[in-house]
């Protein structure tokens, strides 16, 4: 690839531009300092967001400088949904989000050397300004006209829309100005659900300023059926292994579908073309290996946790469907199992359950009676040991670290069962 952003187009990170042609010998021109914002509106961003932080990333070993914006201002708003009016959060909260996610989003790009990134925060510039000074410098540069145009605003007039929700674009577009002002960026990208509000930035620019400035903007990632990637049955893919643990995010993408593994390598992982289209062979000849899935769930559960979490992630994965043991397994990783594979908690009066019970706890099969048929036909196992005896009960040495046992049906029917003593 010649250019960055010919490997942003190969890697499927670029679907709009202001002006390709221009932006592309605006890159090769020198260093370039661009900026990508993130909103606290929750307290960890999510694997959606690591999309613009790999942009950032392939920017910046390009040579070109970051501003990370965590939106200590715009947090406190929230772009506008196209269903219903955001909650507005306290600005305690809100404060206690910028540094969550200051420190996250600090793990993604490389503060040294001489193009190095700097964290930005937007409360800085918008909280000193008055009501007056930004109605007069920043309102009359929006036509009300074109801001009723913009398809999210179309979408909510017939229930209403807030004037609060409808002026994020002025303070989105304010960032772009500041940035360029204070630092001479030139460059914004973002999401394209963002695209409205990063050319209102580049129209801003050019009426205040007369300056002629560069936005481009990167897909939304989705599934094959089209809905939304990075959503669950559980809930949304979140970055902080507190509210998405490593083995989630590993399982996750371990379960990515073959007609999409391929495009998320080229955007979550760093493998060359040559690998990628070696996995691609691999996935055409032999998906049941899962070759390409196997690389992508080991590739972004390293870049997000580092390659320990990485590690103990495919340990866990191999214990719990009878590759390794898992006893080896820390109680830490067992809870992060046991709540994604639907763990339960069963209650122990005296003796400890029988097998039978365990498994239907384990909801990997309907009844005790279809347990004790599995176990009959030779298909039930606790922690990876087949059980023989349809009348067996668990012993002491079953609870792993006390308390957890491993249950499955088959190859891969897993389920997991807290014992609670009284």
């Amino acid at each position: 690839m010649n250019t960055v952003l010919d490997e942003l187009k190969w890697r499927g990170l670029l679907v709009e531009s202001t002006d390709e042609e221009a932006l592309a010998r605006h890159l090769a021109a020198g260093p370039v300092t661009f900026y990508v914002g993130f909103d606290p509106t929750a307290p960890s961003i999510h694997i959606g967001n690591l999309v613009q932080l790999i942009v950032a990333r392939i920017l910046q070993r390009a040579g070109h400088k970051p501003l990370i914006l965590v939106g200590g201002s715009t947090g406190m708003i929230g772009d506008p949904k196209a269903t219903s009016e955001r909650v507005l959060n306290s600005p305690e909260t809100v404060a206690q989000w910028v540094e969550r996610i200051r420190a996250q989003v600090e793990k993604y790009v490389d503060f040294t050397g001489d193009n190095a990134a700097r964290i930005v925060n937007n409360l800085d510039w918008t909280g000193p300004m008055s009501v007056l000074g930004f109605l007069r410098d920043i309102g009359k540069h929006f036509p009300v006209n074109r801001m009723l145009a913009r398809e999210v605003v179309r979408s909510r007039l017939d229930e209403g829309i807030s004037y609060t929700e409808f002026s994020y674009v002025l303070l989105q577009s304010l960032d772009y100005l500041e940035l360029h002002r204070s630092y001479g960026c030139t460059l914004q990208f973002g999401g394209s659900d963002q695209w409205g509000n990063i050319t209102a930035g580049v129209e801003l620019i050019r009426r205040v300023e007369g300056a002629r400035v560069h936005a481009m903007a990167t897909p939304l990632i989705t599934k094959a059926d089209g809905s939304k990637f990075g959503k669950t049955e559980s809930g949304t893919i979140w970055l902080d292994p507190a509210m998405t643990s490593p083995y989630a995010l590993h399982q996750y993408f371990l379960n990515a579908e073959d007609e999409k593994v391929v495009e998320y390598l080229k955007v979550f992982s760093d493998r060359s073309q040559e690998e990628i289209a070696e996995l691609e062979r691999q996935t055409r000849q032999a998906p049941q290996l899962r070759a390409a899935q196997r690389a992508l769930a080991d590739d972004v559960t390293a870049l997000v946790h580092g390659p320990a979490e990485r590690d103990a992630a495919i340990q866990a994965a191999d214990a719990v469907f009878g590759r390794s043991d898992l006893r080896e397994l820390s109680e830490s990783v067992l809870d992060d199992v046991a709540a994604e594979i639907g763990g339960t908690q069963l209650e122990a009066n005296g003796d400890l359950p029988t097998v039978a019970e365990v498994l239907a706890a384990g909801g990997v099969v309907a009844s005790k009676s279809a347990a004790r048929r599995a176990i009959s036909e030779g298909g039930a196992y606790v922690n990876n040991q087949r059980v023989t005896d349809p009348e067996a009960r668990l012993a002491e040495y079953d609870l792993l670290h006390g308390r957890y046992v491993i249950v499955r049906r088959g190859k891969r029917t897993v389920g997991a069962v807290s014992i609670r003593r009284n």
